[in-house]
């Protein structure tokens, strides 16, 4: 399926590109949208060929967060269909941090709510100059959700954290990159060939390699160190018996670019 009516889907090579695609709705996240991105999330985490996905948004946001007027409109109730919306939005962020390939995002601008916390779940989070992020739940009577309960904290302490969902504080890119919250801030007319230039780094790269990057991260907090030294050598004893692992260190002994498959 490549026809979303909430989402833009390009596939170049080893490289996928979603943007959120509701502009005048400030790409506010609606059932449409959290149902879309699932199904998209699902289908990038099952293609053994994919070895980056690109995320930005359309126009001036890079998400507004969960769309108010859908959920007041909701004909289920605000309650069923902000538990439903809240379900897919995880799925897909499941399936994002759990998927090989790495997840780049690109904010555009306003990042807001799960906005907020849907860019900066991304394996490599880079913002134009513009951007600003801000947690906004409380504002609106409701608690955070999109995973910004388990990354913040673990990205900038628990009292920067605090402080963020609790009054609503709105950073700047600038004061994101200080943070930790984002890796790189570029100027806005350069967002999309910074990422470009990234996104074709990470096709050349190799996929076994940094899918297992993402696979020690995610759970190293939950291991003792014992537990990690044995993933770390398991790992990367896999990675050395891979074609990719052949190939890197060939190359390196050769002093010639590797050629990952």
């Amino acid at each position: 399926m490549t026809d979303y009516a909430t989402l833009r889907f390009e596939r170049t090579g080893a490289t996928a590109r979603i943007t959120l695609d509701r502009p005048k709705a400030a790409n506010g996240i609606d059932a449409t949208l959290g149902r879309e991105l699932a199904e998209l999330a699902a289908l990038c985490a099952d293609d053994p060929t994919l070895k980056v996905v690109v995320l930005t948004g359309a126009g001036k946001f890079f998400s507004a967060g969960g769309d108010l007027k859908a959920m007041a409109a909701a004909e289920s109730g605000a309650g069923t269909y902000v538990k439903q919306l809240a379900d897919d939005l995880h799925q897909a962020m499941s399936s994002f941090a759990r998927m090989d390939a790495l997840l780049l995002v690109a904010v555009n601008g306003i990042a807001a709510g799960a906005g907020f916390s849907l860019a900066v779940a991304a394996d490599l989070v880079v913002a134009a100059e513009s951007a600003s992020f801000t947690m906004a739940y409380t504002r609106a009577g409701l608690s955070p959700d999109g995973g910004s309960s388990y990354y913040l904290p673990r990205l900038i302490g628990l009292r920067r954290t605090q402080e963020l969902m609790l009054t609503n504080r709105t950073l700047s890119a600038a004061e994101a990159l200080d943070w930790g919250l984002v890796h790189r801030v570029v100027p806005d007319a350069e967002l999309t060939a910074a990422v470009d230039a990234l996104a074709e780094q990470f096709a050349a790269g190799p996929r076994h390699a940094n899918a297992n990057v993402k696979k020690l991260l995610l759970v190293s907090s939950d291991h003792t160190l014992e537990e990690q030294l044995a993933r770390e050598a398991a790992f990367i004893g896999a990675c050395a018996d891979s074609e990719d692992g052949r190939e890197g260190i060939t190359a390196f002994l050769a002093k010639r670019a590797p050629t990952f498959r």
